[in-house]
């Protein structure tokens, strides 16, 4: 007893001894523990194990130990220097994981434009006790600047003494990171080494570095993007057998079913499954009844830019990488000859896309002209509008020079339409919202919960369902005319997640269910219950058009296929089969009779991912193009850039 009595004793002395590095440690220190444990749900490396941890204490001892080391004011005023950009970061994945239950990245910066109306609404919805705690970080901050002591001499040595100190701590959490792994394995995202060395998935790059190191690594990573080269000589052997292979594609029962005739992409802003109904829309609804219904279609989220991943998926039958940081849009220097526009003008097709925001959004107007688009149109380039009715999705309809660019030609066309009005914010007090319930009810604007707004909402979008089949009906085109309908993600920008919880499954990544139909006023309708994503659609059209396309060329197959073999992948290695989702390498949900199954699948999964990085990476039709002559090209590809589109209004 004597023996702990001493001890406390001794402890309680170094304490006191060193009260001011304590005090000035511990905001820091939960800032960082409290944002790693927002993730809580991630059973991906608990908060106790060491790396963290360690990064943490190494980047708290050179902070607080240079700060101390300083004479007079300079070390409060070091110390905030470095207090003050995690404070606001703390700030901004508290509000930013609590609206999409990812942390937040740098990468985001180029996204900041289309956020910026509504940041005010994100603030504002963030959990009370973000504030909370910050408004405590920030007060525990201030008073342990005033336990500063003065520092006179000396400072040199222990600043050295602190440097050696920081850089011990951290070698050692790179030792314990372990080595990299020698091969990609299918459970190779699981490596702490390769989540750092990737670091690709947020959350898990998180839970694996901490705040501070997470931030540097961040800063680093969004500055100095992959470089587009192959990793070693297995990733070239592997591209290389991945489209040499003989190609699967054959011939089916729905093999140019559609052949000659028109077709109309609808890229619907956040049609989430439970919006699709009778009630709500309609209009969209009937179209789906008798149509080829996808029932089992998942949308990747990606956690910033889900709308643009959706293009870019239906546009070239690729995604996002998940094996390293880097949003497709930065993608348009690519070669993408076996895109979807450049598939059809060959077919004497003239192709335009049509959306709401500016060319310059999502860099829109030079991704469209990379895939081969005529022309890109933004209401907001048109210049027409003094409010902001070209949010209303009828206005894709109705504006004129759209009218005239959709249906004023003669000749064959494709028509990629994308959506907008059910976007976040969901109410009536400001923005579109406001906007519709004013056209709807006047004045007299009842109160509405964030579901019945997102349900108003999501009725423009279908008026202009509407809107859109009288026209084709109008201008003698609605018999001759497929419609390719499909949600870019789920509604994940509700603010109120338990209406979620009421309509789908928020257990795992299948939440990302959304709609995915095919419509024709000839079709016998029908029900596809295989397992689809977005990477699925392109080549399903391709065939159903009749198009000639080698399946190698593209991530995924037609899901119309004989031998089709449906399966979804998330940006966590996850997938579904619509039989077993897979977890972390595991069965989490449903049974398997062979384990070689469950394995060779695993490996199918991480195969398609490798295919999907290594493409994007390597730029590899680029390679094709330039290495083969044009008369013996297996694949037609070429190196010339697609068709100019049209930056501003026409």
């Amino acid at each position: 007893m004597n023996a702990l009595k001493k001890q406390g004793k001794r402890v309680w002395a170094f304490c006191l001894r060193h009260k001011a590095a304590i005090l000035l440690a511990l905001p820091l220190i939960l800032m960082d523990f409290c944002v790693r444990s927002m993730a809580s749900h991630v059973s991906f490396y608990p908060l106790s194990y060491p790396i963290a941890n360690l990064f943490t204490l190494s980047w708290v001892v050179l902070f607080v130990g240079l700060s101390l080391c300083l004479r007079g004011n300079l070390g409060k005023v070091l110390y905030w220097v470095c207090f003050l950009p995690f404070w606001v970061l703390y700030l901004t994945h508290g509000i930013y994981y609590g609206m999409t239950e990812f942390y937040f990245s740098f990468s985001l910066m180029q996204l900041a434009s289309e956020g910026s109306g509504y940041i005010w609404d994100a603030i504002t919805g963030a959990h009370w006790w973000v504030w909370a705690l910050a408004a405590g970080f920030l007060a525990l901050g201030i008073f342990a600047t005033l336990q500063m002591p003065k520092r006179e001499k000396g400072s040199g040595k222990r600043a050295l003494k602190v440097a050696l100190v920081f850089l011990g701590l951290h070698l050692l959490a790179f030792v314990c990171l372990g080595r990299p792994a020698k091969e990609l394995k299918w459970n190779t995202f699981k490596n702490p080494r390769h989540v750092y060395d990737d670091f690709s998935d947020i959350n898990k790059s998180m839970r694996v570095t901490g705040l501070f190191e997470y931030t540097f690594r961040n800063l680093y990573k969004t500055a100095l993007p992959p470089q587009n080269e192959p990793e070693d000589a297995d990733d070239v052997t592997f591209l290389e057998n991945a489209y040499n292979a003989e190609d699967p594609h054959k011939d089916n029962d729905y093999t140019g079913i559609f052949k000659g005739k028109n077709v109309i992409f609808l890229q619907l802003e956040g049609i989430d499954t439970w919006l699709l109904t009778q009630d709500t829309m309609p209009n969209l609804y009937a179209l789906r009844q008798q149509s080829i219904d996808f029932t089992n279609h998942f949308s990747i989220y990606t956690g910033g830019g889900s709308t643009f991943n959706s293009e870019f998926a239906v546009n070239t039958g690729f995604t996002t990488p998940i094996s390293y940081v880097e949003n497709v849009y930065s993608f348009h220097k690519n070669c993408f000859d076996q895109s979807l526009a450049k598939k059809f003008k060959a077919a004497g097709y003239r192709v335009n896309a049509f959306h709401m925001n500016s060319a310059e959004f999502y860099s829109r107007g030079i991704n469209y002209q990379n895939w081969g688009y005529d022309n890109y149109y933004g209401l907001m380039d048109l210049d027409e509008y003094d409010g902001i009715q070209y949010e209303l999705d009828r206005e894709l309809i109705l504006n004129e020079t759209f009218h005239d660019a959709m249906f004023g030609a003669d000749g064959k066309f494709l028509n990629y339409i994308i959506t907008y009005t059910p976007h976040t914010p969901f109410t009536t007090e400001k923005g579109v919202g406001k906007l519709v319930a004013e056209m709807r009810y006047g004045d007299e604007i009842p109160e509405m919960t964030e579901e019945e707004c997102a349900r108003m909402m999501a009725g423009e979008t279908d008026f202009m369902i509407d809107l859109l089949m009288q026209t084709l009906k109008a201008e003698g085109l609605y018999d001759n005319t497929v419609i390719v309908a499909y949600a870019d993600h789920y509604l994940y920008t509700l603010e109120d997640k338990t209406v979620l919880d009421t309509y789908k499954n928020t257990e795992n990544n299948r939440i990302n269910n959304t709609p995915f139909f095919i419509w024709s006023s000839d079709l016998t309708p029908e029900k596809v219950d295989d397992v689809t994503m977005q990477t699925n659609i392109l080549p399903t059209v391709l065939n159903l058009f009749g198009l000639d396309y080698n399946s190698n060329d593209y991530l995924c197959q037609d899901a119309l296929a004989d031998d089709y073999q449906g399966i979804a992948f998330f940006s966590d290695y996850s997938w579904y089969d619509g039989a077993l989702y897979v977890e972390n390498g595991q069965i989490t949900e449903g049974k398997v009779k062979d384990s070689r199954a469950l394995i060779a699948t695993n490996k199918r999964v991480n195969d398609l991912i490798r295919k999907n990085d290594l493409t994007l990476k390597c730029d590899y039709f680029r390679t094709i193009a330039e290495e083969e002559p044009p008369q013996t090209n297996k694949h037609e590809h070429s190196n010339q850039p697609g068709n100019n589109v049209a930056r501003d209004a026409p």
